[in-house]
């Protein structure tokens, strides 16, 4: 444990300093020592996101993981929505909705497909997925289905006044989800405790959020300036652009998938659910008022609305996260059909 943390310390300074002084993208031993930096620090956001947690006891943990990786990936999608270029219009609906669908198939088909193999079944508390998935879908809906059948504008975008109206409604949700899951019903998102939780100090604690902090921050800016290199070996390998934003987001939500996955293999899949769901809900409630709020300050095009495809695919998972998770108990066939789902949406864009 000693070892692991002195580690922690060290990682994330030592990928600030590859960041800061290395030339990202100007060869190919470069790159994959850029590579090689990011994973380790999602392996220390990992780390500090699990002693934060330890110390601060559920549902507070997988909550402070989420915003801060939403803040940054919010950061990151009006950075890039400010530089301009083709597509800066659709970007956060893009990114906003491939995170959706890795969170909702990914993070959580593959948490549970090791939980199943590794004890067959685990319990959650069904009401905090219900609690998550209302709060959850009329997010979704009012951001990115909705904007496809208003009238006061034409194509898949909002007026302005809709936009802010959209935006206060997210954040209503959210807060509304956050009160929930701290205070009203705070039980129905606690994990049960497996008996391996280590004694955390304050000090430690404290450092590590700091340090958590410190590691999102890296991953996302070796994220943002390996995009390019990711969509030139995308284009040379002649798939479609829209893969890039696929790769970036999976990137982005490495440390919670990770964390999530670790927690499956604890059989503590109400911790993986916590992550998962509170991540999406983070992702959607938050960057959708903050980029609402830009593009209406400085006029900036703004599309949400998905295409016919992307709302099919966007229904079916959420459908069957639904089934899935209802009755309280998990299985590795419900892991499966998840992981079909992501399988069908990532063949889909290769394949449109």
């Amino acid at each position: 444990m000693k070892k692991l943390f002195q580690w922690a310390y060290i990682a994330p300074v030592t990928a600030w300093i590859f960041y800061l002084f290395a030339p990202i993208g100007s060869g190919t031993v470069i790159n994959l020592l850029a590579i090689i930096a990011l994973m380790i620090g999602v392996l220390s956001a990992v780390h500090h996101a699990e002693v934060v947690a330890h110390k601060v006891g559920e549902p507070y943990g997988t909550i402070i993981l989420a915003v801060a990786v939403t803040v940054l990936e919010a950061s990151i999608i009006v950075s890039l929505m400010l530089t301009g270029g083709p597509g800066a219009e659709t970007y956060a609906r893009d990114t906003l909705f491939a995170a959706v669908m890795l969170i909702l198939n990914g993070i959580l088909g593959i948490s549970m497909l090791l939980g199943a193999l590794k004890f067959r079944e685990q319990s959650f508390e069904a009401k905090s997925v219900t609690i998550a998935l209302v709060s959850l879908v009329s997010i979704l809906v009012l951001s990115l289905i909705l904007p496809n059948f208003t009238t006061s504008i034409s194509g898949p975008t909002y007026s302005g006044p809709q936009l802010i109206a959209v935006a206060c409604s997210c954040v209503v949700i959210y807060a509304s989800f956050l009160f929930t899951q701290t205070v009203r019903h705070r039980s129905y998102f606690l994990a049960e405790t497996t008996g391996e939780e280590k004694a955390v100090t304050r000090t430690d604690a404290v450092i590590s959020l700091v340090l958590l902090v410190v590691c999102l921050g890296v991953v996302i800016l070796l994220a943002k300036s390996l995009s390019p290199v990711i969509e030139n070996g995308v284009v040379g390998a002649g798939l479609p652009t829209s893969l890039v934003g696929v790769a970036i987001a999976a990137v982005i939500l490495l440390p919670e998938g990770i964390a999530a996955i670790r927690a499956a293999k604890r059989n503590q899949y109400q911790t993986s659910i916590n992550l998962a769901l509170g991540s999406a809900l983070a992702s959607i409630g938050l960057s959708i008022p903050t980029v609402a709020i830009i593009c209406t300050v400085l006029d900036l095009p703004l599309v949400l609305g998905l295409d016919q495809k992307s709302m099919i695919l966007l229904g079916l998972s959420v459908f069957t996260v639904m089934l899935s998770l209802n009755k309280g108990r998990t299985n590795g066939l419900y892991a499966m059909v998840l992981l079909v789902n992501l399988m069908m949406y990532i063949f889909t864009i290769i394949f449109a």
